[in-house]
């Protein structure tokens, strides 16, 4: 557990733009330049409504952001077990009257934009654990009672993900869940435990998968088994990769994506496409520019004083890590499709809002790192 300290500072709005982390800032801005570019080039090189309506979504939401960063950090204290619970009977109205598409029903209509209240968890249950372990003594954290409550929290959410089904999202969730609990001092043994748990459970929890589901971890441990139906979009994804090679074939000129032969090319595969134009050299310099992005994350974390904040900053910047790990293994055949966006790269507008609002409340630590949560 982190200590406490009691030193508490107001900051004014000019110190607020001083404060402000420029590089952080200035990676994200030119991750979202970047992606909007690829949006182009998976538009064939037109504007067309992938590229307009992922650059308004960047418009609107960069704003936001720092709109976020703006409240004390306190606030998001405050409010963490409320953003939680709204997002709970967000859930649940999914749950009843959603949007249905392709099989799943994920969304909900807020007349002027499609909400995914899934993608919006990833953020309140980080959020909301930090908010736990913040007062949490150190000898209760390990107590039954302190792991059935954040176990709990953890898995309610997850429940109605899966019921969606959205098999990836409630992985992630879960993901950034257990990482709170190693952040706040849980011990080692209780996460062998569950994963031997997981592991005697596997055959029943596959028992509830969809079809298509059980279908796409098939077809991970052998594609070749239905190169035109479940495996076509891995083997695709592989021969854009390679063909990209140490320098790419040039911006707007993948072939494989060109020739339509690439699918889902603007949400789960976009790198799949950056890769195939702007080969190994590229994709190196995004994953460091990502590493940027998460580097200053925990370090924002590191230099603050309230417990709640270091909480979200070092989940949130394990969050990025592992969505990132989990949508590059899925598009190289590493992992089964489950469903994963690269953030800000991948178009969707619920995913970008929470990964816009959780840059905001890490902005927030960074302008209030002198700030005493008690």
């Amino acid at each position: 557990m982190f200590q406490h300290n009691r030193l508490n500072n107001e900051v004014t709005f000019f110190q607020k733009i001083k404060s402000l982390d420029y590089i952080l800032l200035t990676s994200v801005i030119l991750l979202s330049v970047i992606s909007v570019f690829v949006m182009y080039s998976t538009d064939g090189g037109e504007i067309l409504f992938h590229t307009k309506n992922h650059f308004v979504k960047l418009v609107v939401f960069f704003p936001l952001m720092i709109f976020i960063a703006f409240f004390n950090i306190k606030f998001w204290h405050n409010f963490s077990y409320i953003i939680y619970f709204i997002i709970i009977l967000l859930l649940i109205w999914v749950y009843f009257f959603g949007i249905k598409s392709s099989g799943s029903q994920r969304w909900m209509d807020v007349y002027f934009f499609v909400l995914q209240p899934s993608e919006l968890m990833k953020i309140a249950i980080i959020m909301c654990l930090a908010k736990y372990y913040h007062r949490l003594k150190i000898e209760y954290v390990n107590s039954f009672t302190s792991i059935t409550i954040v176990l709990s929290i953890i898995i309610i959410p997850i429940i109605f993900v899966i019921s969606q089904p959205d098999l990836g999202t409630s992985i992630l969730i879960a993901l950034s869940g257990l990482i709170i609990l190693w952040l706040g001092g849980v011990k080692i043994k209780y996460f062998i435990f569950s994963f031997i748990s997981f592991l005697i459970s596997l055959p029943f929890i596959i028992s509830f998968l969809k079809p298509y589901q059980k279908l796409r971890i098939l077809t991970f441990f052998d594609p070749d088994r239905d190169p035109l139906g479940a495996g076509y979009q891995i083997i695709q994804s592989k021969i854009a990769i390679g063909s990209g090679g140490l320098d790419g074939k040039g911006f707007l000129k993948g072939t494989q994506s060109y020739l339509e032969f690439l699918p889902e090319k603007h949400t789960d595969f976009i790198f799949t496409l950056f890769s195939e134009e702007f080969g190994f050299i590229g994709s190196v310099g995004l994953l460091i520019l990502y590493s940027i992005i998460i580097f200053r994350i925990i370090r924002i974390g590191s230099i603050s004083r309230s417990n709640f904040a270091r909480l979200f900053c070092f989940g949130y910047a394990f969050a990025i890590f592992i969505y990132i790990v989990v949508n590059l293994s899925m598009v190289l055949g590493l992992l089964p499709i489950v469903g994963s966006p690269l953030p800000i790269m991948s178009y969707g507008g619920s995913s970008m809002l929470a990964t816009m609002i959780g840059f905001g409340i890490v902005l927030s630590a960074k302008i209030n790192h002198k700030q005493i949560i008690a």
